[in-house]
Parts: structure tokens; C-alpha cells; sequence
């Protein structure tokens, strides 16, 4: 692929925008967005971002990254329009914070590897006039529960609040399935869901010290699960039956038989 010069992706960027201008004047359904209306899509188009990355899609790739690139844009025009603030505002911001986190880039700040960097990172976070009140107050809480529980490790870990070694986690996975035990035991459920969410917490805690992304790893057992499932469906179907007719051995027979074929 041609590598293209600054000048020309940013005279790329400046037709999208001068087309999103037009579309604001003279389509009604752009003229009528607000930044209410667009939030759900934006969601949506985030997520198929996602998806399309977990495929390695790169076509889709760039579809989406187009499709959120549009959003960004669109809030921007609309921010605008109020005579809040425009998009030329939101890159100047972006790359003076981006130059002010990078000191061992564009300072004299010694990092030597990237949990340096994240750890210069929250501790400048903290020092900005308008940065955040406390370590953990930038975690987003409409987060999905996983994704939260990784980025609140992370950044209590970026201010020294960590094991010292994987050890500790294996530990606390340990100590904490023993409590739910204990509970399932007692056949509390309240209880139960108390502890089940302590040992998922503790997993996610374990693998953030592997350098795991646990939400990108459940995604990968989801969709192992589904393709293996779908092998079982499907052999059925090939033989005039239905899954629900079928019994658990035959059932894990052909789990087996998909597992094998995986490899």
C-alpha cells in the first residue's frame, strides 16, 4: 500500500467533513441527529469495530473504523453547531495530551518498557488540572462488567497497588473458590453471587498479571464453544435428528469429534 503524506490524510479527513457539512443542511435524517439520537448507533458501530478486529477482517476493518471515524465527526459538528466546540478543538486537545503523557518521547523521562510508560501515564493523568479526583474515578461506569474489572486492576496496579508476583493471584483465585464452595455449600444465593463475582474478579486480576486480556480471551472460548456446538447441530441435522432428541454421551461424542477436528 502507498504510504501517503500527512497533507493528504488530512485532505481526506477535510472531504468527509465538508460532505457531513452538506448532509447536515440538506439531508433530513443527518439534520435532525442530536447527540442523544446517536448514542446507541455509535455503541453498535463500536462493537462492529470489535468484531471485525477479533476477525482479522481487514476490509471490515476499515469499514468500521470509517463508520466510528463518521461518529467522532459527527458529535464534533454538532458541538460546533452549539458553539461549544469543533473538531480542529478536539485533535489540538488530543495531541497536546498526547505530547504532555509522553514525557519519555517528547521530554527527558527515562521509561524502559510499556508498564513504565502506563504507569507515568495514570500518575500524569493525576497531576492534570482536569484530570481525574482519584485513580480509579476514569473508569467509565457503564463499562461491561469484565472489561471494568481489568481497566480497575490495571490502574491501581499503575500506582504500585499489585502483587509482587503471579503467585499472589493464584493464591487468591484459590482462597476465593474456596469461599464460594463454602457458600454453594450453604446454599445462600445472595452469598453465592457475592463470592462467584469475587473469584471472576480474581481470574481477571490473574490474568492481567499472564498479560491476558480476559475479555478478549472469553471471546475466544465463546466463540470456540459456538463453532463446536454448531458441529453438533449440524452432524445431527446430517443424520435426521435434532439436538434436543440426542443424549449427553452422544452429545460429548461429537464435542470430541470437534475438538479433534480443530487441530
Amino acid at each position: 500500500m502507498e504510504n501517503k503524506s500527512t497533507q493528504l490524510k488530512a485532505e481526506a479527513i477535510g472531504r468527509v467533513i465538508d460532505t457531513l457539512d452538506r448532509l447536515r443542511v440538506e439531508c433530513p435524517w443527518d439534520r435532525k441527529q442530536t447527540n442523544t439520537s446517536l448514542r446507541s448507533n455509535t455503541i453498535e458501530e463500536v462493537y462492529e469495530l470489535c468484531q471485525a478486529l477479533m476477525d482479522d477482517d481487514t476490509a471490515n476493518i476499515r469499514k468500521e473504523l470509517g463508520d466510528v471515524l463518521l461518529h467522532i465527526l459527527f458529535y464534533a459538528k454538532i458541538a460546533e453547531e452549539k458553539g461549544q466546540f469543533d473538531v480542529a478543538d478536539v485533535a489540538d486537545s488530543l495531541n497536546q495530551k498526547l505530547i504532555y503523557r509522553h514525557p519519555h518521547v517528547f521530554g527527558n523521562v527515562q521509561a524502559d518498557d510499556a508498564s513504565q510508560v502506563s504507569e507515568n501515564w495514570e500518575k500524569l493523568k493525576l497531576r492534570e488540572k482536569d484530570g481525574n479526583r482519584s485513580v480509579l474515578s476514569g473508569v467509565p461506569q457503564a463499562l461491561p462488567a469484565l472489561i471494568k474489572a481489568y481497566r480497575i486492576q490495571e490502574k491501581a496496579a499503575n500506582v504500585g497497588f499489585d502483587w509482587p508476583d503471579n503467585q499472589g493471584c493464584w493464591d487468591k483465585v484459590s482462597e476465593e473458590i474456596g469461599e464460594l464452595r463454602a457458600e454453594v455449600d450453604k446454599a445462600d444465593k445472595e452469598a453465592m453471587e457475592k463470592e462467584f463475582g469475587d473469584v471472576m474478579f480474581s481470574l481477571v486480576n490473574l490474568a492481567r498479571k499472564l498479560g491476558i486480556n480476559p475479555e478478549n480471551a472469553l471471546e475466544c472460548a465463546n466463540r470456540k464453544f459456538i463453532s463446536r456446538f454448531n458441529y453438533i447441530e449440524q452432524t445431527a441435522k446430517e443424520a435426521g435428528r435434532s439436538v434436543d432428541s440426542m443424549t449427553l454421551e452422544e452429545m460429548d461424542a461429537l464435542w470430541d469429534d470437534a475438538k479433534k477436528r480443530e487441530s
